[in-house]
């Protein structure tokens, strides 16, 4: 053979040749002679691709671009077919090329490494790559600097990235100290997390890459709900954070989770929806807001009492682009679920931004806004119940202390007159010991309206105003007094309630607007009511029972003349609070109750509803307490003002009436 490759070059098994740049062989080793069985003549007329089965071309390919590794079959002179592994790198001539060809029959071809789920390749001493599975190809070309054919390739100069890494430094060190290695480590190029087994062999290195991105992003998926669901216990079982407190930490944790910028919690109040607790990344809504419900997309969740999920509103959800939430508020995507009290819906609990997302709200995340919301349902219940029990509590308390002091006299009087008639047989001593007792029955009995008043009530139905108010107006002494009413709707009302509030308000126009003693019997009065329309009301709707006072019962119609300054209370306030809202405001539905008597001084309007203030000298000073407390019963509210005529009006509003069919 010719010297350019030398004599140790036939001391290889492999085949070794070089060709020039037609590709013609132009030297090569014993092995190559020996292996084709083509004698020295017959190899310099050989072309290289006349040794090889090089049907896709991949052998001229790789020759033109001096540089490749192709595995295909070598053809011998006695036609035989041998599995070879050709790889072609540049010689010392520009033109020319070294093409060395290895034995493939001992291990398994090319299809098999490609049907690998790994990455694999083989990488010599030189750092050459030797043979790279088509995975393996696919991410080296991700970070190659150039477009050089991988196998051929050296892998730190074509692979840069590769340096100063944990994963050059261990492929180094399997190739130094000949001993296997295994590691996990991200590889910031491709974003990915690799599992790496580095195994030498004499030739060299193999190595098997695995992408475990998914892994690790699992792995994080589950440690970060992890942390969530810690947060969110530790929010929730927080002793020294009020309800208002506990709900912002929630909704500002489902934001930071859910990447969005605003959470509410909010309530629905008929049509009006009222944002309570709201964490906001800006002014968009503030708590306090009002809002029409029909504007919201919370309206469909309410409606259909079950999570709406919306990724991207014109997407997901057409038919509520129309809608102000998206119109002027350009909430674009929308997570939220309905909070319970009962079996009612309270509000709900949610979370917009106002970006779309290009994918829909996760499982997990559906899942976590369920979860809060939930626990808001149970806390809301909990903070009503908590807050009946206080007042429960405040009224035992008030009934104690009343029993304890206000009884305490007359039980006195009525020992000793009893002592002084068995003593003396003085027949007035008898007299004034039962007029002590009679004081002390009237006490219980308005003690315990008055603990029966504020419960809440459930038993709610539709009932006439008008019939009602007769009934009240007969279990009442009403002396010389006259009851007018000029209302023939009907509200949602607890009935026995209603009796109470109204037989309460009878009482007080009676015995503080007529100046005399009573002179009739409350069966005297005789009706002379009318069902028919509100026109005929007050025409027709009279009873007689003097001329001392008139009590009037009718809406609250919103006429201008109605305006006044109002003092009561409500459901939320305390017990005396300014009013100055008007009856002629459309939002004040309800009704009145007014006399034409000396009504009640501007200075004592804020004392009313106080427990045991009266100005009678034989008054509990419990009758309007306890038309507080049904009316808070009813979450209406109540205010005191002076009627057309001078005397006293109560004014009950928030009153919720019935259809006309009922």
């Amino acid at each position: 053979m010719s010297q350019p490759l030398g004599v140790s070059a036939d001391a290889l098994t492999d085949l070794v040749f070089t060709v020039d740049g037609d590709g013609r062989l132009v030297d090569w080793n014993d092995a190559t002679a020996t292996v084709t069985g083509y004698d020295a003549d017959a190899l310099a007329a050989r072309h290289a691709t006349d040794l090889v089965a090089d049907t896709d071309g991949d052998v001229a390919a790789a020759l033109d671009r001096r540089r490749g590794a192709v595995e295909t079959t070598l053809r011998t002179a006695e036609g035989e077919h041998l599995p070879y592994e050709f790889r072609i790198d540049p010689a010392g001539d520009a033109a020319a090329a070294v093409v060395v060809g290895r034995d493939a029959s001992g291990r398994p071809s090319r299809d098999v490494f490609d049907r690998m789920t790994d990455a694999f390749l083989i990488v010599d001493r030189h750092w050459r790559i030797t043979y790279a599975n088509d995975l393996a190809a696919s991410l080296l070309d991700t970070v190659e600097a150039d477009d050089t054919d991988v196998e051929g390739s050296h892998l730190f100069d074509d692979v840069p990235s590769l340096e100063g890494t944990v994963f050059g430094r261990r492929y180094r060190e399997a190739m130094e100290t000949q001993e296997p290695a295994a590691f996990e480590e991200f590889y910031e190029p491709l974003d990915a997390w690799f599992d790496v087994r580095v195994y030498p062999t004499d030739s060299g290195i193999s190595i098997y890459v695995r992408d475990v991105t998914d892994r690790h992003e699992q792995r994080d998926a589950i440690e970060n709900r992890e942390r969530v669901l810690r947060e969110m216990y530790e929010i929730i079982s927080s002793r020294d954070r009020s309800f208002t407190e506990q709900v912002e930490a929630l909704l500002a944790l489902g934001r930071d989770e859910l990447d969005v910028s605003y959470g509410t919690l909010s309530r629905i109040d008929g049509e009006d929806y009222h944002f309570e607790v709201v964490d906001g990344a800006g002014d968009l809504v503030e708590a306090g807001d009002v809002v029409s419900l029909s504007a919201t997309n919370c309206e469909r969740t309410a409606s259909t009492q079950r999570t709406l999920v919306i990724g991207d509103l014109p997407r997901d959800a057409p038919d509520l682009v129309e809608r102000a939430g998206y119109t002027q508020m350009n909430i674009a995507c929308y997570l939220g679920a309905p909070i319970f009290v009962g079996d009612d819906v309270y509000g709900t609990f949610c979370f917009y931004d106002t970006q779309p997302r290009t994918e829909s709200f996760s499982d997990w995340e559906v899942t976590l806004v369920d979860l809060m919301s939930r626990w808001v349902s149970y806390g809301i219940e909990r903070e009503q119940t908590s807050e009946r029990l206080a007042r429960q509590n405040e009224r035992l308390d008030r009934f104690a202390s009343v029993l304890s002091h206000d009884i305490r006299n007359p039980l006195n009087i009525a020992i000793g007159n009893v002592e002084l008639a068995r003593e003396t047989g003085d027949d007035d001593a008898l007299e004034s010991a039962r007029s002590a007792l009679d004081r002390i029955e009237t006490l219980v009995d308005d003690l315990l309206s008055l603990s029966r008043a504020g419960v809440s009530v459930d038993d709610l139905e539709p009932v006439r105003l008008d019939a009602a108010a007769r009934r009240a107006w007969e279990h009442v002494d009403t002396r010389n007094a006259t009851l007018t009413v000029e209302t023939d709707r009907a509200i949602v009302v607890d009935e026995s309630r209603l009796t109470q509030l109204l037989e309460n308000l009878f009482r007080n126009s009676v015995e503080h607007g007529s100046p005399g003693p009573p002179s009739q019997a409350r069966g005297d009065a005789v009706e002379h009511g009318s069902t028919g329309s509100r026109s005929r009301a007050h025409e027709n709707s009279v009873e007689h029972g003097g001329s001392d006072v008139t009590v009037t019962v009718g809406d609250l119609d919103g006429g201008p003349d109605d305006e006044r300054e109002h003092v009561g209370t409500s459901p939320s306030d305390d017990p005396a609070r300014t009013d100055t809202s008007s009856s002629g405001d459309p939002t004040r539905t309800g009704f009145y109750v007014a006399d034409d008597g000396p009504g009640i001084p501007e200075g004592e309007r804020d004392q009313v509803f106080e427990r045991g203030f009266t100005t009678a000298d034989d008054g509990t000073g419990f009758g309007l307490a306890i038309v507080e407390e049904v009316a808070a019963a009813h979450d209406w509210t109540v205010t005191v003002t002076e009627s057309e005529s001078g005397g006293a009006r109560f004014e009950f509003a928030n009153v919720e009436w019935a259809a006309a069919s009922e």
